[in-house]
Parts: structure tokens; sequence; C-alpha cells
């Protein structure tokens, strides 16, 4: 069985893109390149550029750095449109759209830990993440009557079949979740909605035509595109970008300790930003953030994505 996914319905007059950090550490270059390439991708379509603060983890979020992020975009000339959406607050939306699961018999409860998937060998993945075997997949049937319970986690029935989707950077996409993950949990057993239920849902409650992001995400996307499928949502254009690398080849992150961006010349941090994303700029052509900002914005169609993504 192979599953196409529709682009979503734009649910307002104008186009909407968004960027949504995690508030785990202090925004980096490979983030202001996602900040940068999403701004100029919806804004060169006359949209509208939402801020979501994703820390639906509440374990790795914090509030001071939520604020340095805040600053930071300030800083460099990256003005978001309405009000910031924070995923702490939006609990109630996620459960709303687990309870749709579980009435279509898609969700289970599971008790499976780490250890006991290490000791029953399941392969591990490309993300670090073991496969999941569907141990619990009748033990821990869920009727659309029952509560969920406390101290399991809630996985995704995954059906057999491939997915594909066309990325606008990448190209054609396929793949296969049964492959790739197994059953992937939505609920955490200490109660936290994944990253996984919580983008889905809060892209489809925004109107985000348009999602921009780092290529770490394009394994996963294969996730959002079922998760949107049973819930009856449409899917958004995908764009994934180049990573940006440290000098020893590893991706820029938070986990990582990447550096956080120079406080001195924010001309000069976005200029590294256009120059990764395959734009020939130099900071002593422009006077002020905002400027830097427009010539991504003014650029973004010219962009040779093909040629960038081979670097």
């Amino acid at each position: 069985m192979s599953f196409k996914f529709p682009t979503a319905m734009n649910y307002n007059s104008k186009m909407r893109g968004r960027f949504a950090p995690t508030p785990s550490g202090p925004l980096h270059l490979g983030s202001l390149v996602a900040a940068l390439a999403s701004y100029a991708d919806i804004k060169i379509r006359g949209g509208e550029w939402l801020l979501r603060i994703e820390d639906v983890d509440k374990t790795r979020s914090r509030k001071i750095f939520e604020e340095q992020i805040l600053a930071e975009l300030e800083r460099h000339a990256l003005y978001w449109d309405g009000p910031i959406v924070r995923q702490s607050e939006r609990d109630g939306q996620y459960q709303r759209a687990l309870d749709q699961l579980q009435e279509k018999s898609l969700v289970y409860a599971c008790s499976c830990s780490r250890r006991k998937l290490q000791e029953l060998r399941c392969p591990e993945n490309s993300e670090g993440e073991l496969v999941y075997p569907g141990v619990c997949r009748m033990s821990g049937a869920l009727t659309a009557a029952d509560e969920f319970p406390s101290k399991l986690s809630i996985r995704f029935r995954v059906q057999q079949g491939t997915y594909q989707f066309v990325d606008e950077w990448m190209g054609e996409c396929r793949g296969c979740v049964a492959d790739e993950v197994g059953d992937f949990v939505v609920r955490r057993a200490d109660g936290c909605f994944t990253y996984h239920l919580a983008v889905v849902v809060d892209d489809h409650l925004q109107g985000i035509d348009r999602v921009v992001r780092g290529r770490d995400i394009l394994p996963l996307t294969g996730r959002h595109l079922l998760l949107q499928r049973a819930l009856g949502y449409g899917s958004p254009a995908y764009v994934h970008l180049p990573l940006v690398l440290s000098e020893d080849g590893d991706k820029l992150s938070k986990s990582r300790s990447a550096a956080a961006l120079s406080k001195g010349c924010a001309i000069a941090n976005l200029c590294l930003a256009v120059k990764h994303l395959g734009l020939d700029v130099k900071k002593e052509d422009f006077a002020t953030p905002a400027e830097v900002v427009q010539f991504a914005v003014n650029n973004w169609h010219s962009i040779d994505r093909k040629m960038v993504s081979q670097k």
C-alpha cells in the first residue's frame, strides 16, 4: 500500500509559514538559517510568519532560553506576525487529537522500556531510536470508552505501506514508517505529549501552509504524514534545508552545545546564514540587519536548491 499526501487547505486569506524553535538552548547559526529561510519563503508569497515555541517537552525547555531566542530574532530583524503560541499551553488540543485517534482504534498503551527493547535486540534506526516490534499491540488495546492509563506510553498503530511526498528542496521522498520506527509514541509514560503529535496538531490548527525546517527532521516527516492522514488533516508543503555543520562535520544542535550566535554584528550573522543558503553576499553591502533579511526575501526564488544540496 502506498500513501500520497495532499497539500493543506489555506484557512486564511494569507498563506502561513512558521518558525518553531525549542527553548533548550540559545539560538545558533543553524537555527538562524532555518528562521531566515522560513521567513523568506513565506514573505516572498506575501504571507504571515508565525512564531511557535515548541516547549511541549517541559523537562528540556527553559524560560531563559525562550527569552534569549525572542531577543535574538528581533536583533536580526526577524519579526513575527500575531501572538506567540507555546506548546506548553496546548495540552487540551493534543488530548482532543489523541481522543480522536483512540476512537479510531489507532493508539494503544505500551509498558515497554528502552531496556526491554534492547533485551529484545530491536534494531536501531538512523535517529538512535529502537524500531518497535509491536509487543503491546494486543495487550495494550484501548476502546473508545477506556481512560488512558497513567505511567504507560501511548503508541500510534502504524499500518504497513509506503509514504511519498515531494519536498521542494530534496525532491521526491518516500519511505515506510513501519520499517523506519514501527509503532511510535504519541504520549510518553510521564504524560508528556510527543513532538510528533504536537507539531501535527499545531500546524493544522494554525493553518500552516508551508513548513521550512532543517534536514534533520526529514526522517521524521513520514510519521507526521501518517498522523495528518489519521486525523483528517491536509499536509503542508515541505522544504527541508541543508544542515549547518560544525568543524568536525556534526550538525549544530543545542544538545551538542552548539555555540550561540555572535553577540557582535547581526549583519555578519545574517550574511553567514544567507551564504549557507547559496547566495553570495558581503556584509559591507548592508547597513542594517533588515536589509540582509530583505535581500534574502527578494532572492529566495533564485536559489539553486540542487546545487546547495550537494555542498
